[in-house]
């Protein structure tokens, strides 16, 4: 018998997909870093004028490729443009 919470077990059945919460919208739970959540969204990490929050605390860029993001967290990514 095979323990559904086990790694590699896929999901349990009747069970939803974990979510995040990306500007103020729900969303799958699918990158599993900041810098992988950008670069998903086509926005690339070394760019300036990108501020990306986690649950409420700025995370310095340096942290981004080895900040995990967790099921149910809340991302919020700033962008600066130009001519505002």
């Amino acid at each position: 018998m095979t323990n559904p919470s086990s790694p590699g077990a896929g999901p349990v059945p009747g069970s939803r997909p974990a979510h995040i919460t990306v500007n103020g919208v729900r969303e799958p739970h699918a990158a599993p870093t900041l810098a992988a959540l950008l670069v998903a969204r086509d926005i690339d990490p070394a760019a300036r004028g990108i501020a990306v929050a986690l649950d409420g605390r700025v995370v310095p860029r340096a942290a981004w490729a080895d900040t995990p993001i967790a099921p149910g967290a809340t991302v919020e990514i700033v962008q600066a443009r130009p001519g505002g």
